[in-house]
């Protein structure tokens, strides 16, 4: 079998800047803010207009998905999606490079990355480091808004990256795929609350294992090396040779176990875009591994 040739997943911050000085952002190359905060604790639109990397764009989670989804930052169509990145300049031929501002150094930008790759869009990478690095490094800030000229982009769902619920309780009995969620051990286990929407309790689903997606990044907010990560899925006893599906409390962070995979060579992680907030709704009670009533007990 050929061995399938992948595109660059992390760009650095000085390959960025260097590309920002020589003036390269344009149709080839557009760059997108896909901040996204729980509301109350910080506005990312605010900070975006107050300062973000000259000739960015901001991508925003909230108007790009499923708006008639009961669940959080469901997908949108494929109709919705083109329409979307095309008024950001982006068309198929674009490279396109996502980051956020999490002080962590990267939180939703492996989400945006994960939508392009799902809906068929190789050429796009994330910004090892982020806006947090970004500015660490002393790089150049903006508050100039850029209005590039709408593209055409043809958007194509590849259903192999994506799962709904069915398929998830499918996998219960098949166990076709090995499930990996990437929230903390305490909302996973069911020992800390859940954040966001009321009514929403931790715990897991059946036969999942536990790999925080923080754990995937330094102290520094970069990724960790190959290795690193590789080591970290064999501690974990996940065959990266085998099929692999994410989940997480909404399809946000399981990005990231995705791009960690890919990181290694595993283009083909799934990513379950319902994640446990669905689950929770939906699966009967056996199908809910929480310690959460013995916790508050």
């Amino acid at each position: 079998m050929v061995q399938q040739v992948l595109y660059r997943a992390l760009v650095s911050t000085k390959w960025l800047a260097e590309s920002v000085k020589a003036k390269k952002i344009g149709p080839e190359l557009r760059v997108l803010d896909a901040s996204w905060y729980e509301p109350g604790r910080r506005s990312a639109q605010k900070e975006f207009l107050e300062r973000h990397i000259p000739g960015a764009s901001f991508f925003d989670i909230e108007e790009c998905k499923d708006k008639s989804s009961p669940y959080e930052l469901m997908l949108p169509s494929e109709t919705h999606f083109a329409d979307y990145v095309g008024q950001l300049g982006i068309s198929n031929h674009t490279h396109v490079v996502v980051y956020d501002g999490d002080e962590l150094g990267s939180f939703y930008a492996p989400r945006a990355w994960w939508m392009f790759r799902v809906f068929g869009h190789r050429t796009v990478s994330i910004l090892n480091g982020g806006m947090k690095n970004w500015v660490k490094e002393g790089h150049p800030l903006t508050s100039q808004l850029n209005r590039p000229e709408p593209a055409v982009f043809k958007a194509t769902l590849d259903k192999s990256l994506l799962k709904t619920y069915e398929e998830m309780v499918e996998n219960m009995e098949s166990k076709r795929f090995q499930v990996v969620d990437s929230r903390s051990e305490g909302r996973f286990r069911g020992t800390e609350p859940e954040p966001g929407k009321e009514g929403l309790e931790p715990g897991h689903i059946p036969g999942t294992l536990n790999m925080p997606f923080s754990n995937f990044l330094t102290e520094e907010g970069f990724e960790k090396s190959t290795e690193e990560i590789r080591n970290m899925f064999q501690e974990k006893k996940v065959d990266l040779s085998k099929p692999l599906i994410a989940t997480c409390r909404k399809g946000v962070t399981a990005c990231h176990i995705a791009l960690a995979a890919y990181l290694c060579g595993k283009p083909d992680v799934a990513i379950y875009d319902g994640s446990w907030s669905e689950w929770f709704r939906r699966a009967p009670p056996e199908h809910k591994i929480s310690e959460w009533h013995c916790h508050k007990a």
